[in-house]
């Protein structure tokens, strides 16, 4: 059955998308199925891996809504991942629904056939805690959140990890947070190394390491319709992005022992 994870953060332009497309494409190359599924309005996961949003007559707001099997969404893409795109439509989903019962479960029923199917499955999360991520978190088995290493990035990280503890007391008991991923690192700087510390005594989750470097190649990326992983291999913070699905990888094939 497939490893489920959310990639969630209420702040916008801190790498989430970035994360989901580069761990995705790692894992891929460590010989994964891998599923993306994009759940943000903004459709930059889908439109990174390119894939034209304005092109589709189908996408995730069809799924949420029943109106579409999700099999029958799942696009390829260059970069060896599967994809379930987003296009501007997600935005009226929330209004949809919130009319229905088990609204926060509407995801998680949907993925269910296609579980079987895949090793991992990676939720790229809205900038919001909306039910668009409540649906993402009530789906997955763990949250990684990315963290630019910038102080006033991190005043939301409090109120997403209550969120996630919400969630795995309501309605996802098998959630747990993976961790804190800093991104846009520039470990030359003073700042960024004090953030990095502060944000290892704040919270009670891990702080993975290493930190993703920053780099103006992950911005070019998307212009290509491509990962980073394709476009700038061997880039410092593609090969963080390695070591990280290779830990994951890692821990799904030896978990530690219950306990």
């Amino acid at each position: 059955m497939a490893r489920t994870i959310a990639v969630a953060s209420q702040k916008g332009g801190v790498g989430k998308t970035t994360t989901v497309a580069s761990l995705g494409v790692a894992l891929a190359e460590l010989g994964q199925e891998v599923l993306l599924v994009d759940l943000d309005p903004q459709a930059c996961l889908t439109f990174s891996l390119g894939i034209d949003p304005e092109d589709l007559t189908r996408s995730v707001h069809d799924v949420l809504t029943g109106d579409a099997r999700v099999r029958d969404v799942v696009v390829a893409t260059e970069d060896g991942v599967d994809l379930v795109p987003a296009t501007i439509e997600l935005a009226q989903v929330e209004a949809v629904l919130l009319t229905r019962g088990g609204r926060e479960h509407a995801l998680d029923d949907a993925l269910g056939d296609l579980r079987s199917h895949y090793d991992w499955i990676i939720l790229d999360c809205p900038p919001t805690l909306g039910i668009l991520t409540v649906n993402a978190l009530t789906a997955a088995d763990e949250v990684i959140v990315p963290l630019q290493c910038e102080t006033l990035a991190h005043r939301g990280v409090g109120q997403l990890v209550e969120t996630v503890r919400d969630v795995a007391r309501v309605t996802n008991p098998r959630l747990r947070i993976g961790g804190i991923l800093p991104t846009m690192f520039d470990g030359r700087t003073t700042h960024a190394r004090a953030v990095l510390a502060d944000i290892a005594d704040r919270y009670d989750v891990p702080v993975l390491d290493p930190p993703i470097a920053r780099s103006v190649r992950f911005a070019e990326a998307p212009a290509l319709g491509r990962s980073a992983l394709r476009t700038a291999s061997t880039l410092r913070g593609v090969e963080a992005y390695r070591s990280h699905a290779r830990r994951m990888l890692a821990a799904r094939l030896d978990p530690e022992p219950p306990g």
